[in-house]
């Protein structure tokens, strides 16, 4: 079994930063992906932010130059380092992670941190 613990979140006001973790537990043989995405009422999951064990790395438009993810294999620990934070980006921020164990492949999700900005 797999699981996904994020932490980080809080409130931060605009203009503020935001370190979200997300560590990984189980029987890891190792990790293909790591995604941050965040929801809201009412709106679909978005995906922030998005690494792959080759290295690439995606982010939607709206936080490119400001959100930078990375990922520490030894740890089995990603993270999304949030700077200038706008309103906008208040959200729960989810951890998804591709996770091959010696048995099976899991498409694992953590249970949300919450962000909010306040103007």
């Amino acid at each position: 079994q797999v699981q996904l613990v994020e932490s980080g979140g809080g409130l931060v006001q605009a203009g503020g930063s935001l370190r979200l973790s997300c560590v990984a537990s189980g029987s890891i043989f190792s990790i293909d992906y790591v995604g941050w995405y965040r929801q809201t009422p009412g709106k679909e999951r978005e995906l922030v932010a998005r690494i792959t064990s080759s290295g690439n790395i995606n982010y939607v438009d709206s936080v490119k130059g400001r959100f930078t993810i990375s990922g520490d294999n030894t740890k089995k620990t990603a993270y999304l380092q949030m700077n200038s934070l706008k309103p906008e980006d208040t959200a729960v921020y989810y951890c998804n992670a591709g996770v091959r164990t010696v048995l099976s492949i899991w498409d694992a999700w953590g249970q949300g941190t919450l962000v909010t900005v306040s103007s």
